[in-house]
């Protein structure tokens, strides 16, 4: 008889541990605690263990209504995420080409409007640097820090970019003295030399030499130039010296950002020119109250007479968010296309900027001055194409 229940018992713990299959009391489990519970209620007699029955009963019940309701309810989302086409990414990068190059021309034409009422280069450029550092803290406030600074940076961090970025504050308030005094079409055919600062000071500096080619390259730029200065009707030393000052100072901006940036890998583009725009506003504002400080406040006064308080506030504001906007359009284009492209582009840009406002302001161009500022245009072109394809073999 023990035998016999020994292998019933084996028996049925072996259908137990097949899947799928239910033993006899496992079966009858739930309906022998339902038939307790029944006859508990029936004959008034309820006890703790009976309790507890009733209740893992009706526990198990409740949660497997809970379950099937939620399972009809809220379907699985298969649908796969969607994928951009290449169409789309060349849309997008389109967008921002297109937008790189509108707010460049916005801020070229509004700050050589501003510089016929309020002839101020030094205060404007600490605007333009100023509206540009409110926008970024506003929007690192906003929770969008992506768009600003990101993150904090360390002592050390800060020192490093303090070299590069003062530099970018000297060459943009050099460049600002240069579109104060000529046209602006010759201040960006000057500032088509500034790849013939950065070959020299890279030798200079750095020790780095350039390649023969690319040396040549930069003959019809210079050749160009001097054509161009020599035939415009615009040329004064002050506007030819501040385009010069500054392909000196954005040179120096590369070979620095060469030498320092590397250890700043985790700091995106878009933060790094958040923190450039910072110092520059902290170099740019002293050096604006001791050279234009005196006569800065008649000079207000004589705009405001000229085109009235709100268009000359108007002015300020928006010059510098087309200047913090169109240099940011212009990060955010070189993060999407290939240096090639990109150097293309700002050749594409120099002459839409050139046309745009000749046509804008009525400058007169001479033949000579036509002629100079297209081969200057072409050699930059070239440039850019040799020194990439040396880059490219050098890896």
């Amino acid at each position: 008889m023990m035998a016999a229940t020994v292998g019933r018992s084996s028996r049925g713990a072996s259908l137990a541990a097949r899947p799928g299959v239910r033993s006899h009391s496992a079966r009858a489990a739930p309906r022998k605690h339902s038939s307790i519970a029944a006859r508990a209620t029936r004959d008034g007699r309820r006890g703790p263990d009976l309790d507890h029955a009733a209740a893992a009963a009706t526990g198990h019940a409740q949660l497997r209504a809970v379950v099937i309701a939620r399972a009809s309810s809220e379907p699985i989302d298969v649908t796969p995420a969607p994928v951009s086409s290449p169409m789309q990414e060349r849309l997008v990068t389109a967008g921002f080409i297109a937008l790189w190059y509108a707010v460049n021309v916005a801020f070229n034409l509004t700050n050589k409007s501003l510089f016929k009422h309020f002839p101020y280069p030094w205060t404007v450029s600490t605007v333009h640097v100023l509206v540009g550092t409110i926008y970024c803290a506003l929007a690192y406030v906003l929770g969008a820090k992506s768009a600003s600074f990101g993150r904090p940076i360390t002592k050390k961090e800060f020192g490093m970019i303090f070299a590069p970025a003062s530099m970018h504050a000297l060459g943009h308030i050099a460049a600002n003295l240069s579109f104060a005094a000529v046209a602006i079409s010759l201040t960006h055919t000057v500032k088509t030399l500034e790849p013939v600062f950065s070959a020299s000071l890279q030798w200079l500096l750095m020790g780095q030499a350039t390649p023969l080619p690319v040396l040549l390259s930069l003959v019809p730029i210079i050749g160009g130039v001097g054509m161009a200065v020599c035939g415009d009707l615009t040329f004064n030393l002050m506007g030819f010296s501040g385009a010069m000052i500054s392909n000196l100072t954005f040179g120096l901006r590369a070979v620095l950002s060469k030498k320092t940036m590397g250890a700043l890998k985790d700091l995106s583009s878009t933060s790094l020119y958040a923190y450039t725009t910072l110092i520059s506003l902290l170099v740019c504002a002293p050096l604006a109250l001791i050279v234009e400080g005196p006569t800065l406040v008649s000079g207000a006064q004589a705009a405001i007479e000229s085109i009235g308080a709100r268009n000359f506030y108007l002015y300020l504001v928006a010059v510098g968010m087309f200047y913090h906007l169109y240099n940011q359009f212009a990060f955010n284009t070189l993060a999407r296309v290939n240096p090639v492209s990109h150097g293309v582009c700002n050749v594409v840009k120099r002459i839409i900027i050139i046309g745009t406002s000749v046509l804008f302001f009525g400058n007169i161009l001479t033949r000579q001055t036509i002629v100079g500022t297209a081969i200057a245009l072409a050699g930059t072109a070239l440039y850019t194409e040799l020194q990439n394809k040396n880059k490219a073999k050098s890896k």
